[in-house]
């Protein structure tokens, strides 16, 4: 990826003068800096200790413009630092004021909020009483703390999931790669945006039909015309979304990518990079003339809404010289809110974006309270010291007579009815004639008349060719109608809260299981399991298979290795299962056989191997497996993600 220059202009004394930032290189320096601003914050500069990094000197002229005057931000009821003496005393020092009682971070765990902040009964108030005040008075804030390398799962994903539960209880994140990332955004939350930077931007790849006046928007429609670059570093933006399909590196923008490579920052070479940590060349999977380096957008908040944005340091894909939360934060924000997993944000969510912003609420918590009705838990957090909102919850139904039937009826039904299946699909005519028959059993003249035992047979052997017909849709083309059912029955669902439970993933770390609701009838009921790591590892509807993939994660170019599936909770009898690789891995990895009938016992349980090929030209990055069962119409499928990293050289 290329590293572009930042766009600060005029003289860099004449900057840094008008700035509300000072520069401090040495530690001991900086610690009488932050005495001397403390002292006496509204004269002084915020002193910022770079500790010699060219980057943070350069996004500290930067955001020169961006910011006005120096001022102490409200501070939260409780603070925690991660291992403080991983932090100069200077920084520490600069901490304190930000909490109004410091904590021992041994205490960091799931029931601190409510050793903290026991709850009372609720005080009831007549129409017309100062009920906001009094619910503003009862909101607790907890500030945590740490270089990002401490802010791990068991750390801060046990608080996340209890302020979910405790409305009444904000968490505040700080962080930075190193003591002077954590410095430079410490000191970015002493100082107040510029009364003349008011612009809020929306740029989005998978989004339409937006409107907001006061609001600077381009869509999905926009960006195939627009100069995306110029649009967005072009501006001095109070808030801004950036939204689009990515990973923890990267956010795409149509052919323009959002990137958080830092090329002053070290490697570590024991963590997979993507493809530019490869090359001596200037490389990446999009064209290269149009990256945007997020650390040079000026912004005071920016939201990073793809996937996996914001990852927790042992959650993260790639190295964190590539994370773009992290690059952010090195950057001129002072307020960065982040994906830490997978998630569904779509349509809903950006309104409600776009409500909160002109109410000067939330970004994550805008985000967040829409979401819950699509996942299983928050996806979004916010770095930063801003304030915060919640919201959203609703249910579904359900009807049944002869199980097999009534199943199979409503899986045709909503695969055929709504919009899911094109009219050019070759299996709607087979999937119609099906369909008609068993609307006809269905009915009480035909329960009456004919034997059970008979329907079952002949609906068995339909569905046996059926399933197989689906199962080769998939060999031809892995990214076909069915495989795309799950989103698609998603925007017609709810998610079920009381089906919401924390398990294992097979990675080892938390994941969530849910089932989301069918509202429609041309929408089916389906089974998640959404992992802090690796997003999505299991989707399939209920009454269906489930999957297990053991395989090994860390490969080398050239290797050929064997890939476990195990499919449980089928019907017994046969089922047809298949295993490929994500779309952008197929030009460098193989899977042998590509489909498999497998026989399942009376346990409901049966196995099988594949072989994964990577060719000695494989390009070294992070792919994903994506393993898929298909039994009585419904598809079940199950993911698990490996790396490609360089093959020793022989020469060597």
């Amino acid at each position: 990826m290329v590293q572009s220059e930042f766009h600060v202009s005029g003289d860099e004394s004449e900057i840094m003068s008008a700035s509300p930032f000072s520069l401090v290189e040495d530690t001991s320096s900086y610690a009488a800096a932050v005495d001397e601003f403390l002292s006496d914050t509204a004269r002084a500069k915020v002193p910022v200790w770079t500790d010699g990094r060219t980057d943070l000197a350069a996004s500290v002229a930067c955001a020169a413009g961006l910011y006005g005057e120096a001022r102490r931000p409200a501070a939260c009821s409780y603070g925690i630092v991660v291992r403080p003496e991983a932090m100069p005393a200077g920084l520490v020092a600069l901490l304190e004021p930000l909490a109004d009682k410091w904590l021992d971070d041994e205490e960091v765990g799931a029931g601190l909020l409510d050793a903290l902040f026991p709850q009372e009964p609720r005080t009831e108030y007549r129409q017309g009483e100062a009920a906001e005040d009094a619910d503003e008075a009862e909101v607790h804030t907890l500030l945590v703390a740490g270089l990002y390398e401490h802010l791990t799962v068991d750390t801060v994903w046990p608080l996340m999931r209890a302020t979910e539960l405790r409305p009444d209880v904000r968490l505040r994140l700080l962080t930075g790669r190193d003591a002077a990332s954590l410095a430079w955004f410490t000191a970015k939350q002493y100082v107040h945006t510029a009364p003349d930077v008011r612009d809020i931007g929306m740029f989005t790849a998978v989004d339409r039909g937006l409107t907001r006046s006061g609001i600077h928007l381009l869509d999905e429609e926009g960006m195939k015309t627009a100069d995306v670059r110029s649009e967005i570093l072009g501006t001095r933006w109070s808030r801004l979304l950036l939204q689009g399909h990515g990973k923890d590196d990267s956010l795409n923008l149509a052919d323009y990518t959002i990137c958080g490579l830092n090329s002053v920052v070290p490697r570590k070479e024991n963590v997979i990079g993507p493809i530019c940590a490869y090359s001596d060349e200037p490389t990446c999977y999009k064209p290269v003339d149009k990256l945007i380096q997020l650390r040079d957008v000026r912004a005071a908040e920016v939201v990073l809404s793809s996937c996996n944005s914001g990852p927790f340091a042992d959650a993260a894909i790639y190295d964190p010289k590539y994370q773009l939360m992290l690059n952010a934060i090195d950057g001129t924000a002072k307020d960065v809110v982040a994906a830490i997993t997978g998630h569904e944000a779509g349509h809903a969510e950006n309104l409600s974006w776009l409500e909160s912003v002109r109410e000067r609420g939330s970004s994550a918590a805008a985000f967040n309270s829409s979401i819950r009705t699509v996942g299983p838990s928050p996806a979004y957090v916010h770095f930063g010291m801003s304030a915060a909102e919640e919201g959203i919850t609703p249910e579904p139904p359900s009807v049944m007579p002869a199980q097999l039937l009534l199943t199979t009826s409503a899986r045709l039904t909503a695969y055929l009815a709504g919009g899911l299946l094109s009219f050019r699909n070759p299996l709607r005519s087979g999937l119609e004639s099906l369909a008609a028959r068993v609307d006809h059993q269905i009915t009480r003249q035909s329960q009456v008349v004919r034997d059970p035992a008979e329907t079952t047979r002949s609906l068995l052997f339909d569905l046996e060719q059926l399933d197989l017909a689906i199962a080769e849709q998939f060999v031809n083309d892995p990214e076909n109608e069915f495989g795309g059912s799950f989103g698609y029955f998603a925007e017609r669902s709810t998610v079920d809260p009381s089906s919401v439970a924390t398990v294992r993933c097979p990675c080892g770390r938390p994941a969530e299981r849910f089932v989301r609701r069918a509202l429609v009838p041309t929408a089916l009921d389906t089974e998640g399991v959404i992992c802090t790591r690796c997003s999505d590892v299991a989707l399939g509807l209920p009454g269906g298979p489930s999957l297990l993939i053991e395989a090994e994660e860390d490969l080398l170019q050239g290797d050929v290795r064997p890939v476990r599936v195990t499919v449980r909770d089928a019907r017994p009898g046969t089922i047809q299962l298949g295993l490929f690789v994500a779309k952008y891995g197929r030009e460098y990895c193989t899977v042998t056989p590509e489909l498999q009938k497998v026989h399942i016992g009376p346990d409901g349980v049966g196995e099988t191997e594949f072989t994964l090929t990577l060719s000695p030209y494989t390009a070294p990055m992070a792919y994903y497996m994506t393993a898929y069962a298909v039994q009585d119409l419904a598809v079940t499928i199950a993911r698990r993600p490996y790396g490609a990293f360089p093959a020793p050289d022989s020469s060597e």
